[in-house]
């Protein structure tokens, strides 16, 4: 078991930074009503910001953070404007907008910073290891892991325990009562939007010193995206964090123990809970 304890807390790592990632997408979609295939486009954004923008200070690594944030929620702006007219049309209408959104942007972040996979430079503290149970590890990924943990329980307070979360869960329930108390139902879902894309660049800037960014991020983390939202229950962010380590987990363990099969673990894995939810609902609705 000593052997696993590593890829054990790189899973757990990763997961907390799928659930960072989908979390986004979920709040868009459960909460702000809009299926946004352009969430792996801003993932990308915030990592190729935080690349270009850390240079080994402390300053510039809390700036790189801060602007990819800010350019999360300013993409997050653009696409509530930009689906706010298409409400009421159906999914297929905002996946279609969204998903030429998506070929624009990752087609323009290829063009500015080039078909290189990047990393941004970190501080010298970030680079070392530290011993823990017997075991060395990287000193940037227990940062990431300690900050991913902080922002995965601030979300959950924010949207529980705070008055905006209550005002985001009644507009979900119920956008003529909010109507009628006067708070503007859509100026509602442009916050979700906003602060769901904030959480995709944030994603983005911590995920990039592990990972790095190129080309092939956006499209990989849309796909990981939709795999932990479909398997969490759409709309449930403790479902997609649940949903979030487990891919983490099954992720690392598969390359670490079974590097023939790993391309596979994620997408049986995957196939099970469906069938295995599926069959589950008619005893629900009887119930």
């Amino acid at each position: 078991m000593d052997a696993y304890l590593i890829p054990v807390v790189d899973g757990v790592a990763y997961g907390l930074l799928l659930a960072i990632a989908a979390a986004g997408l979920t709040v868009a979609f459960g909460a702000g009503g809009v299926l946004n295939l352009a969430h792996g486009t801003l993932i990308a954004a915030g990592g190729y910001i935080a690349a270009a923008t850390s240079s080994g200070t402390w300053p510039s690594l809390a700036a790189a953070v801060a602007l990819a944030a800010i350019a999360g929620a300013a993409g997050g702006g653009v696409l509530a404007a930009a689906t706010a007219g298409l409400r009421g049309r159906g999914h297929l209408d905002q996946a279609l907008l969204t998903f030429g959104v998506a070929l624009i942007g990752g087609d323009l972040l290829t063009t500015v910073y080039g078909p290189d996979t990047l990393r941004p430079r970190l501080p010298a503290t970030l680079e070392g290891t530290v011993e823990a149970a017997g075991h060395r590890y990287p000193v940037d990924r227990l940062a990431v892991l300690v900050i991913a943990v902080l922002v995965v329980a601030a979300g959950y307070v924010v949207l529980h325990r705070t008055r905006a979360g209550r005002l985001i869960r009644a507009t979900v329930d119920d956008r003529a009562m909010v109507a009628g108390i006067g708070v503007n139902p859509r100026l509602v879902d442009a916050a979700v939007l906003m602060c769901a894309g904030a959480l995709a660049g944030l994603a983005g800037a911590l995920s990039t010193p592990i990972l790095g960014v190129g080309p092939g991020t956006a499209d990989t983390a849309l796909l990981l995206s939709l795999i932990i939202v479909v398997c969490g229950g759409l709309g449930s962010v403790p479902g997609a964090l649940a949903a979030a380590l487990a891919v983490g987990v099954v992720q690392t363990l598969g390359v670490t123990s079974f590097p023939q099969l790993a391309p596979y673990l994620l997408v049986g894995a995957m196939t099970v809970v469906l069938l295995v939810r599926r069959r589950s609902l008619p005893g629900q609705a009887a119930a």
